[in-house]
């Protein structure tokens, strides 16, 4: 059996993609058209998808999330690939983006909104994350023994430094833009210290954001039915991603 195991955050689970997967808990935001569904399908694997929208590091090792449990305990023993897709919850990357877009000029003066614009608050987010995904690829290379285990980083949700990125104020892409490279580095430094590989979708995606001809993922706006949900993957991403990996276990990256 050809087990693989799916972890992460809304970034791999796909929230918005039609179809969802059926019986997966609400909340997960799971998509059939996921980035592992896909991988899945293309190499014949067995999959068991347990990427959960919201997801933190710590609800990847030891903590509950709506009910369900941390998603490590997938993991028995008996996989061949595991991937991993987590990090940006815990500094607040997505979150920061969707505040400041649905809160416009008032973002500053709400509380919650200005702690997750306070650069000294995400510096020290970043230097959390750095530790808590070492603590991911241990576990995972401790539970999955013979699996490669991929961490697969986060696409890219802004446009170059000097681009804008729709009515967002520059203050909070080049904040967004600094989280986005901190955590694309200290994935790819955990993937390094811990035997883990790393698979690039942030860089593979710099001309695929949001604003550009053939974007990967979606920009600002409302989480609405049955739509792709606001600063997260598309189908086309997904599909790219699910791509990248493919292209990794098979030798051709």
């Amino acid at each position: 059996m050809n087990r693989y195991v799916a972890l992460g955050s809304s970034m791999a689970a796909g929230p918005g993609i039609r179809p969802r997967v059926a019986g997966a808990p609400r909340w997960s935001g799971r998509s059939m058209r996921n980035y592992p569904h896909l991988v899945a399908q293309a190499l014949n694997l067995d999959l068991i998808d347990v990427t959960f929208s919201g997801a933190t590091t710590g609800q990847v090792l030891t903590e509950p999330q709506r009910g369900a449990a941390p998603q490590i305990e997938a993991l028995d023993g008996s996989e061949t690939l595991v991937t991993i897709t987590i990090g940006g919850n815990d500094v607040g990357y997505v979150p920061l983006l969707m505040a400041a877009a649905v809160f416009g000029p008032l973002a500053p003066r709400l509380p919650a909104v200005a702690a997750l614009l306070d650069r000294r608050q995400r510096e020290q987010a970043l230097a959390e994350v750095e530790v808590a995904l070492h603590r991911v690829g241990a576990a995972v290379r401790d539970r999955a023994p013979r699996a490669r285990v991929l961490f697969v980083d986060y696409l890219t949700l802004l446009p170059p430094a000097g681009r804008p990125a729709g009515r967002l104020p520059e203050h909070v892409t080049e904040l967004a833009r600094h989280i986005a490279t901190g955590l694309q580095r200290h994935t790819a430094a955990a993937a390094a210290a811990t035997g883990c590989e790393i698979v690039g979708a942030a860089k593979a995606s710099r001309e695929h954001h949001p604003w550009s001809e053939k974007p990967w993922t979606v920009g600002a706006g409302l989480p609405l039915p049955r739509r792709p949900w606001p600063f997260h993957p598309n189908a086309a991403g997904m599909t790219a991603v699910a791509e990248l990996v493919v292209g990794q276990l098979s030798g051709r990256a």
